[in-house]
């Protein structure tokens, strides 16, 4: 979550300014209303009547309204005071001229309007309007009646955020005395483009042209939201001089703005933003003083900003978030005397945040965010006794929190999360803060005692810090305006009492992930409006407590209790509830089914055990099913692969699961991720499986299927990981033809089968992935993972290990074809794989000379080709493997002597032995000039098989700094882990799930 300006402020900042002609003018026919004036005429009231009557009354009609006031007097059904016994000049909404009694202002803003304004409407029978106000209602998309040009007398006309759509009628710019004209979409910050009801119109080039011709006193012009792709901007420097505000917003403007705009003597307001294709020309310094409000947020800006800031002295208002712009933040904004709002977010900026700054008096508002600023925050501040909101997460700060920070008097919002902050949080100073948000910095100490007194506090996050001590769950009491608290991932303890007795009314998010929490928080009790709940890592034992049940019952979206000791049944009575993360405990028992609503299901590392109900097939909304590592058994519904076109990840590894896969996977197959890994399954991969063109992993490892290699797999176009391993495959590895065989694979283990024939070189050359990483492409690497960050993980055999990589890098590459038939030579293509990170063919009949093109692989850190009957001499062209952590070459022919320098002088004798014509270092048996010529005498020893042999363990190299070994059946790395698990990849062997009962267990005696 990223904390923004309060909405309170933006809006009561930029509607006050907007609206404020506007509101004079009502202001004045309210006035002369006063005096005595004669009634409205019949006419009139009958037209009014009309039209309110073709019109239904709908509070939802002006949610936006009521999001942005609140639902207070300014949104109400104006027409219901509308009845034939009155005069219409004191209606809701009506403004009657003095003498005449004419209708003239005509205000149903916010009035709950549901329906549309066709052209045969009544409304256009009020030809003396002069003020037309039909904002934040709902018009039902439909189109803006050439009509409204009838009313020659408009000096305003709002239609703004009232669900119109379509082209801008022409007409409209025969309304020659508009002074405001405003057709605007107005978008909530937090909703974006999902509001229910906003404008869609579209504005073409001749209706602007005949606009900017026509509109000779235009002041306002509000035009944000609608379509303007296809005009050019240019003719916006052809407006009237006596233009006060021109607001562009995110009208998908493309081309260049002169600098020309800023020369418009009486421009206050000049609005750009989110118009990405738009090149502004900043001003110089000699341009207009009277512009007040600037946003050009989302655009190009072209010329020397520094410069231009130096002659809009009047600016209070000042955006240029997301604009690319680099260098150090201009010292010029310190002439910004008058300054109340300024956002520079989500830009380059570097360097230190210029003391200066600290000494604008005005301002109120200060978004830093999101750069690349480092050094220390300013140690003094002198200016800033009026800040609200002080926003500078995500960029690069170090050192301590200044002591002015905590002393401003007014800060609502404070926010410094994603930095590298150290030290200690001091006493708050202003009793009128609502957002703390440090989350990921390094703040240590006691949390202070100043923020448990914060009532108007909203949100605290102080999560990912090394905040210690022990906090008593009472300690919140008097936060009851609370709606987001997260302290999870500190070394803190939570201590819970039974006898708390209070509620947070209003919390809608507690995250105590990594809190030492031993049991279910009672301040939860009787919550309703609770979202969100993440109780993970933690030592809660037991059952879950029965009144948590009704916790949230209606409004629970996440709920994550994983990697906890929790027992007993599980129900689950949360309808609307969308995750549910509930791995890594001790549940047991028949496997539940989640609610309707539900799309990330996660009961992984448990004791759940009997069959998938094909129930589960009832929940549509399903994306991930993760049931991995219980003891779950029988078949696979066959609904599981067909139910819907939503899933995405389907985990049943580690389980007894028998029999075959479901053969009808859906035509419009979204899986990216299929893991039946270490099952009892069996016969053939189903052909419908290619219909999964989306899928990223396939994991069929440790199974019992029966089948020829499936080359149909090579059409999949995002496939990057393959594991075969342990099954029984047989026949030949051999393209199906396909144009680019699986050309993003990554991972390709077909260990431990009986595939027979030559090595797979066809494929090799299309190994796209495995081939050319560059230095961006690793710095750039990232963990797989799914959709809502599910972690992609696989289980593979390294250096004679088998390990679950927990988590998988998109840079690691690796093949391993051992334990098969495999023979011939083994091609010189192979070089070609300069990415690939393990190798390993052992324990198969390839002959012939290792090629000295595996030189090539420079990221090569294990290499097994042991067990085969490979001749010849040990190439010295592997020297080059600087990365080669783990070399077996054992049970060959090898001869000659072995090469000498870098990794080579760090491998030990068995990583040789069985090569009796070997010799030199690390081998007793020294090299001379005849033995550097013998060829073996030795027989060619048969192949031996995996129980004969066993893996073999070596000692890494002292270069390397790596030390792998084995302890008690597990991997143990050592502070000198290889540098692929370091920078790469957390492997884990397969772990029983007994230890974590034992570790419940011990927790349990502590107790």
């Amino acid at each position: 979550m990223r904390p923004s300006l309060p909405n309170y402020l933006f809006l009561w900042f930029l509607l006050c300014f907007f609206h404020s002609q506007a509101y004079d003018i009502s202001s004045s026919f309210t006035n002369s209303s006063i005096l005595q004036r004669p009634k409205c005429s019949h006419y009139e009231a009958q037209a009014l009547l009309q039209f309110k009557h073709n019109l239904f009354i709908d509070n939802s009609a002006s949610f936006l309204c009521n999001a942005i006031y609140g639902n207070n007097t300014n949104s109400f059904p104006k027409t219901d005071s509308w009845n034939e016994d009155t005069d219409c000049c004191l209606w809701d909404g009506i403004t009657c001229e003095g003498v005449t009694g004419h209708v003239i202002g005509l205000d149903l803003s916010c009035s709950w309007l549901y329906g549309s304004i066709p052209s045969n409407s009544t409304l256009f029978f009020l030809h003396h309007l002069k003020s037309l106000n039909l904002a934040f209602n709902n018009f039902s998309q439909s189109t803006i009646s050439p009509k409204f040009g009838q009313f020659r007398n408009l000096t305003h006309l709002n239609l703004s955020s009232s669900s119109f759509s379509g082209l801008i009628p022409s007409e409209i710019t025969h309304l020659s005395k508009l002074v405001s004209l405003d057709l605007s979409r107005f978008s909530l910050p937090f909703m974006g483009q999902q509001e229910p009801f906003y404008n869609e119109l579209k504005l073409e080039t001749t209706t602007l042209t005949r606009l900017v011709q026509n509109f000779t006193v235009v002041k306002e012009l509000f035009l944000d939201g609608i379509d303007m792709f296809l005009v050019d901007p240019s003719h916006l420097m052809n407006l009237s001089s006596s233009l006060i505000a021109l607001s562009l917003d995110d009208c998908g403007l493309n081309g260049t703005i002169s600098d020309t705009l800023f020369q418009f003597p009486n421009l206050k307001l000049l609005k750009l933003a989110k118009n990405p294709g738009v090149l502004v020309n900043l001003p110089q310094s000699n341009s207009t003083n009277s512009l007040q409000v600037l946003d050009l947020k989302q655009t190009v800006l072209v010329g020397d900003l520094s410069e231009s800031i130096r002659g809009l002295k009047s600016l209070k208002y000042l955006n240029l978030a997301s604009c690319d712009l680099h260098g150090s933040i201009p010292e010029s904004l310190v002439n910004l005397s008058q300054i109340v709002i300024l956002e520079l977010s989500d830009n380059n900026f570097g360097g230190w945040i210029s003391k200066s700054l600290t000494n604008l008096t005005q301002i109120q508002h200060l978004d830093l965010s999101y750069n690349q600023l480092e050094g220390t925050i300013p140690p003094h501040a002198k200016g800033f006794s009026k800040l609200l909101s002080l926003c500078l997460p995500s960029n690069f700060l170090n050192g301590t929190i200044p002591p002015w920070v905590f002393r401003l008097p007014s800060l609502q919002l404070l926010s410094l999360a994603d930095n590298r902050l150290t030290g200690h949080i001091s006493q708050f100073h202003s009793a009128s803060l609502s957002i703390i948000y440090v989350k990921n910095n390094m703040l240590q100490g006691q949390i202070p005692s100043s923020i448990f007194q914060l009532e108007s506090l909203t949100i605290l996050d102080l999560s990912i810090n090394s905040f210690s001590g022990i906090i008593e769950l009472d300690m919140f009491s008097k936060l009851q305006n609370l709606e987001s608290l997260d302290l999870s991932h500190n070394s803190l303890s939570l201590s819970t009492k039974n006898d708390v007795n209070y509620t947070l009314a209003k919390l809608q998010a507690l995250s105590f992930s990594s809190c030492n929490l031993s049991e279910f928080p009672n301040f939860l009790r009787g919550s309703t409006v609770l979202k969100s709940l993440d109780l993970s890592k933690n030592r809660i034992q037991g059952q879950i407590p029965q009144w948590m049940w009704n916790v949230g019952k209606e409004s629970l979206l996440f709920l994550y209790l994983d990697h906890n000791c929790l027992t007993g049944p599980i129900q689950f009575p949360w309808k609307n509830v969308e995750t549910l993360y509930l791995q890594s405990n001790l549940f047991q028992g028949m496997l539940p089914i989640p609610p309707s609503k539900t799309s990330f299901f996660s009961i992984a590392n448990n004791y759940m055990t009997g069959e998938i109900s094909s129930s589960i097939c009832n929940v549509s909304s399903l994306r991930i099913i993760d049931l991995s590592h219980n003891n779950l058994s029988g078949k696979i519904p066959s609904c599981l692969v067909n139910f819907s076109n939503n899933l995405v990840v389907l985990d049943l590894r580690a389980n007894n699961f028998h029999g075959t896969i479901p053969t009808a996977f859906v035509e419009q197959c979204n899986l990216e991720n299929l893991n039946f890994h270490g099952n009892q399954m069996e016969g053939l991969i189903p052909r419908s499986l290619a219909n999964c063109r989306n899928l990223q992993v396939l994991d069929l490892g440790k199974n019992k299927f029966n089948d020829t290699f499936p080359n149909w797999l090579e059409t999949l176009p995002m496939l990057q990981v393959l594991v075969l391993s342990s099954n029984k495959f047989h026949g030949l590895v051999i393209s199906s033809g396909a144009r680019q065989p699986f050309q993003k694979l990554r991972v390709l283990d077909l260990s431990n089968n009986d595939l027979v024939g030559p090595f797979p070189a066809s494929y090799i050359e299309n190994l796209k992935a495995m081939a050319n990483l560059t230095a961006d492409s690793k710095s750039s690497s990232r963990y797989m993972e799914g959709s809502r960050s599910y972690d992609y993980s696989i289980v593979l055999t390294i250096k004679g290990q088998q390990v679950e990589l927990v988590k998988v890098l998109t840079i690691f590459t690796s093949i391993d074809l051992s334990n098969n038939n495999f023979q011939g030579v083994i091609p010189e293509v192979i070089g070609k794989l300069n990415s690939l990170k393990g190798l390993n063919l052992s324990h198969n009949n390839f002959f012939g000379h290792i090629p000295p093109l595996m030189g090539n692989l420079t990221n090569l850190e294990w290499l097994d080709l042991s067990s085969n009957k490979l001749v010849g001499e040990i190439p010295v062209e592997l020297v080059n493997l600087a990365s080669l952590a783990f070399l077996n070459l054992s049970n060959n022919q090898l001869f000659g002597p072995i090469p000498q320098g870098k990794q080579f002088n760090t491998f030990e004798n068995n990583s040789y032995e069985g090569n009796f014509g070997l010799c030199g270092f690390p081998l007793s048996k020294a090299c001379n000039e005849s033995n550097k010529m013998q060829k073996p005498i030795t027989p060619l020893s048969r192949k031996q098989s995996p129980i004969e042999f066993g893996w073999k363990v070596v000692m890494m190299g002292y270069c390397s700094g790596i030390i792998f070994g084995l302890s008690g059946g597990f991997v143990v790395f050592q502070t000198g882990k290889p540098k692929w698990i370091v920078n790469l990849v957390e492997g884990k062997r397969f772990q029983k799930s007994s230890r974590k009962k034992k570790a419940c267990r011990r927790f349990e005696r502590k107790r």
